[in-house]
């Protein structure tokens, strides 16, 4: 069913609010979903909403959490989320993060006490259109093995960049380390379809088509133990300065909905106004991206895309026609607003 950005944005807005949230958290939390969702990737987007509104019903997320923000040095912060809205957090992190880089240079922020947070490309999007390039990473429930394992201990910890370009789009990069999220996993047993047998590794840990056995086994990481590796190293990196939860401790939102999580992030922005006239980067940068978008395609079909530019050019269609949603995540959200 077809409905407009802004009344997507009121339901999630009178969801959260009706469960105790603060007016401005809530269009805090609202505005990343409903941009990911414009952004073509609705298995973070208006579907949150509905995870995130059980969540706290069932205690896992603190509705009226304060988050509480420290700054050691003049390009650090150190902020706690207290087991709030995850959005709401991160949104928060992007801020801290644009202030400390226009302040210093660089601004780093690391989280503790963070809950579920979407996709990270809406934070990367925010973050360079402020001129800032960004990394962003977080940790995330158990899904993958670390390296010669076969026991779920480390997350998929989505890596993200942002790098905006004057007078182009930005590029951007928000990829997972296992070789697809467990939300597609899942939409394969909910639709009764097989996933390749390279998603990932069954309890026993063998190869599995079986996405029922998948979800109780372990996602495959990309590139295998270089992927778990680098996944369990950021985790580290972000907890160790933000002093979360990590690996096994955190907990899964999906199997006990109850349990806070608490982990850890880290945002890293740096603001390129600073080095402009020094690097002066744009023309290389510009020719550099032109030469892979002009690049031959292996498919002559699909031309060679940028990161980032699929996911931009479905943001500005929405912005013009709306957003198609399906019908029982429409009716599930007007009850939880109470429309």
């Amino acid at each position: 069913m077809q409905i407009s950005v802004e009344a997507a944005r009121d339901l999630a807005v009178a969801a959260f609010c009706r469960l105790g949230v603060r007016h401005d958290d809530a269009v805090t939390a609202a505005d990343p979903l409903v941009l990911t969702e414009m952004m073509g990737l609705p298995t973070h987007g208006l579907s949150r909403v509905i995870t995130y509104c059980d969540r706290i019903k069932a205690g896992g997320i603190d509705p009226d959490a304060v988050i509480e923000v420290r700054a050691p040095t003049l390009a650090l912060r150190h902020v706690d989320g207290h087991d709030g809205l995850g959005p709401v957090t991160a949104m928060r992190c992007v801020t801290e993060a644009q202030a400390a880089a226009r302040a210093a240079g660089v601004g780093a922020v690391f989280v503790r006490g963070a809950t579920h947070v979407g996709a990270l490309v809406p934070y990367l999007w925010h973050a360079t259109q402020s001129g800032c390039a960004a990394v962003i990473t977080t940790a995330t429930a158990p899904m993958i093995a670390p390296a010669g394992g076969r026991e779920a201990l480390i997350g998929n910890n989505p890596i993200g960049i942002g790098v905006p370009i004057e007078g182009r789009d930005p590029v951007l990069l928000d990829m997972a380390l296992s070789m697809v999220s467990r939300s597609r996993v899942r939409a394969a047993r909910d639709a009764g379809r097989e996933i390749p047998s390279d998603w990932a590794l069954d309890a026993s840990g063998h190869p599995t088509t079986d996405p029922k056995a998948a979800l109780e086994g372990v996602l495959q990481a990309i590139g295998g133990p270089k992927g778990a590796n680098l996944s369990l190293c950021l985790d580290l990196f972000a907890a160790s300065l933000g002093g979360g939860k990590l690996l096994g401790r955190i907990a899964d939102q999906h199997k006990d909905p109850s349990r806070r999580q608490g982990f850890s992030m880290m945002f890293l922005l740096v603001d390129q106004t600073a080095l402009r006239d020094i690097a002066e980067p744009d023309a290389n940068v510009r020719d550099a991206l032109d030469q892979v978008e002009q690049s031959a395609p292996a498919d002559p079909d699909k031309p060679v895309r940028l990161p980032g530019a699929r996911a931009v050019a479905a943001m500005r269609e929405a912005e013009q026609r709306g957003l198609s949603v399906p019908a029982p995540l429409l009716d599930q959200l007007k009850s939880l607003a109470g429309a």
